[in-house]
């Protein structure tokens, strides 16, 4: 076999299948585009809508309330420095992103992950899949994701969804597998029903686990977001992109710093979270 001949064989047909769904669903990736784009804008509405200091008082007051006094006066004043170097629209851009992203993520990844780790069979035929999803370079779901949704946040929110969404799922269905065998049987000889066994002990014992996939996939959806400025995202990732064409290195150390901040604080917050839970499955 002529391996080149075979190579250019290959991309063709990819090249061809791509055009070929461009162009038959061209309706449904329309409207894809704008559901994603209208999620998008109605969640940085809402944040964008106070000034930053109420934005910040309020994230301070969570913070106070779910960790304590000394976090949510840092994380105040964090979120104010963000707005002092002048990349408060970008910071809450980019939290409206990460958040719209995950939420979605959830939404899939929580009722899959349950499927499969209630169903060995399923779990086997998504395990491969999400080792797909994990292992292959970001970039790679931006570009099938711009041919087919063009530029502009819909395509960072579609990237970002996917990489965010393996580790809830992995961990949810890990989660629901961990139940001890013996509250399953002792569940089984009170007479319960399949749905009291599952959210009065399954449940429980497994959110610990499902809390700990809701931080990794911040955690992801993060990673993905410097990446996503190259598909004209907005934000702080779009932010450093630009600075990175331009080598305006003091704006792109700014940009990092507010992710950083952005990053911290959401973690510190999934992270006390997921503690109550464990604590009150205890």
């Amino acid at each position: 076999m002529n391996t080149p001949d075979f190579s250019s064989q290959f991309d063709e047909a990819i090249d061809s299948g791509l055009s070929w769904l461009s162009d038959h669903g061209e309706v449904l990736f329309d409207a894809a585009n704008a559901v994603l784009s209208g999620v998008y804008k109605g969640v940085l509405w809402c944040l964008a809508l106070p000034p930053y200091y109420v934005l910040a008082l309020i994230i301070a007051l969570i913070g106070w309330r779910a960790i304590g006094a000394r976090f949510a006066i840092i994380a105040g004043l964090a979120l104010v420095f963000c707005a002092l170097i002048g990349l408060w629209p970008e910071t809450v851009s980019t939290l409206a992103l990460v958040l719209t992203a995950t939420l979605l993520a959830l939404v899939v990844a929580i009722p899959l992950g349950v499927v499969a780790g209630l169903a060995p069979a399923f779990d086997r035929v998504v395990d491969p899949c999400l080792d797909l999803v994990q292992t292959m370079p970001p970039y790679i779901y931006l570009l099938p994701a711009i041919a087919l949704l063009g530029y502009g946040p819909a395509t960072a929110l579609l990237a970002t969804f996917i990489v965010a969404l393996p580790p809830a799922l992995r961990l949810t269905s890990l989660g629901i597998r961990m139940t001890p065998r013996h509250f399953i049987e002792l569940g089984e000889a009170s007479g319960v029903t399949p749905l009291q066994m599952f959210f009065k002990i399954r449940l429980p014992f497994a959110m610990p686990s499902i809390m700990a996939g809701v931080n990794q996939s911040l955690m992801m959806a993060f990673g993905m977001v410097v990446i996503a400025g190259i598909v004209g995202s907005g934000g702080l990732g779009e932010s450093i992109y630009g600075a990175v064409r331009t080598l305006d290195i003091a704006k792109s150390i700014n940009a990092a710093i507010a992710i950083v901040i952005l990053t911290m604080i959401l973690d510190r917050l999934a992270q006390s979270a997921a503690r109550s839970r464990m604590g009150e499955s205890q």
